[in-house]
């Protein structure tokens, strides 16, 4: 009895000669098997490739133990430090790409990204940290994958909103991590310090919202998982939503930009001072200077809005996003 194997699973068949790692060969197996017809025809195909995802795994789990010494680390430049995560062709490097404009390695086929690396996405007048990661499925995750995150300010997860398997990866993906002690969290949540490296502020980016298939995962979302966590669609193919996208991450950061400006002097508005969120007076001082944070006598402080104008302020005035702040000694 014939297969009669449908086209998709030939274009897909062509990429596991292309595989090289038995977590790529896994997903694509598993991808051929999600295609492949339920028939006569194709019982002797299934079990072939049932065999075959069963050996792979058997490799897997005999591999030697990493030791701890081999965990990767990269170090933080920029304003903050995000890094993304996501299930196979969600199309991580495809957005960072588009967020970088810095040229990151895609293709078609599951497990491109093999190694973290860091791209720098501009946002208005800073740069913020992204790092590419390799996917995580259900049978796989780097070794080292959780302690990135939980080195990182940030978490985006990045899904396909045009896949059917999305809700299920992202139920992975959390597992995965609560595994590992790591929690991923609204953006608004209040961390305390001794829990920051486990409770992580996250943001869920639905790519290829441009996609006819596009449109059903928010919803799905809602329904497995309630408000869990923000989400936003977007399309690195086209642009679309990532403009509003930079600005969720750099809120997502929790920080606020000031200016300095020398008395009688105009401050210079692409170098700002990064601060986190609820900063005072005395933060930026010690930023700016060892002798300002112990001889500063008083500052005065102007708003983006216009509202604050030259306002003397005491050592506790909180700081909002892009103040000028003039110190006095």
């Amino acid at each position: 009895m014939p297969a009669n194997l449908p086209p998709e699973y030939f274009e897909v068949e062509k990429t596991l000669r292309q595989a090289r790692t038995a977590e790529e060969k896994i997903s694509i197996m598993e991808k051929l098997l999600s295609i492949i017809p339920r028939h006569k025809g194709t019982e002797k195909l299934v079990a072939l490739y049932r065999s075959k995802i069963a050996k792979l795994k058997e490799e897997i789990e005999q591999r030697p133990a990493v030791r701890k010494g081999q965990l990767f680390r990269i170090e933080k430049s920029g304003a903050g430090q995000v890094i993304v995560i996501g299930p196979p062709n969600a199309g991580k490097s495809a957005l960072i790409r588009a967020l970088t404009g810095v040229e990151v390695e895609v293709a078609d086929f599951p497990f491109t990204t093999r190694m973290a690396a860091p791209y720098m996405m501009p946002f208005e007048n800073i740069k913020v940290q992204l790092i590419d990661t390799p996917p995580i499925t259900a049978d796989f995750m780097e070794s080292w994958l959780a302690e990135m995150v939980k080195m990182a300010e940030a978490v985006l997860v990045v899904l396909d909103a045009s896949s059917p398997d999305s809700s299920a990866q992202l139920e992975v993906i959390l597992n995965r991590l609560k595994e590992r002690k790591v929690e991923l969290v609204p953006g608004e949540t209040v961390i305390p310090p001794d829990r920051f490296p486990f409770l992580k502020r996250t943001l869920l980016v639905l790519n290829k919202s441009d996609l006819a298939e596009a449109g059903t995962l928010a919803e799905e979302l809602e329904v497995f998982f309630g408000k869990i966590l923000d989400r936003i669609s977007v399309s690195a193919a086209t642009a679309e939503g990532l403009e509003t996208l930079r600005g969720h991450i750099f809120r997502l950061l929790q920080i606020v930009r000031v200016y300095s400006k020398v008395p009688g002097k105009k401050a210079d508005y692409q170098s700002p001072f990064i601060l986190k969120r609820g900063s005072n007076i005395m933060d930026l001082a010690r930023q700016v200077h060892k002798d300002f944070s112990e001889k500063l006598n008083y500052a005065r402080v102007w708003n983006k809005e216009g509202t604050v104008n030259g306002l003397r302020v005491t050592r506790d005035y909180l700081l909002n996003d892009e103040d000028t702040v003039e110190l006095h000694i």
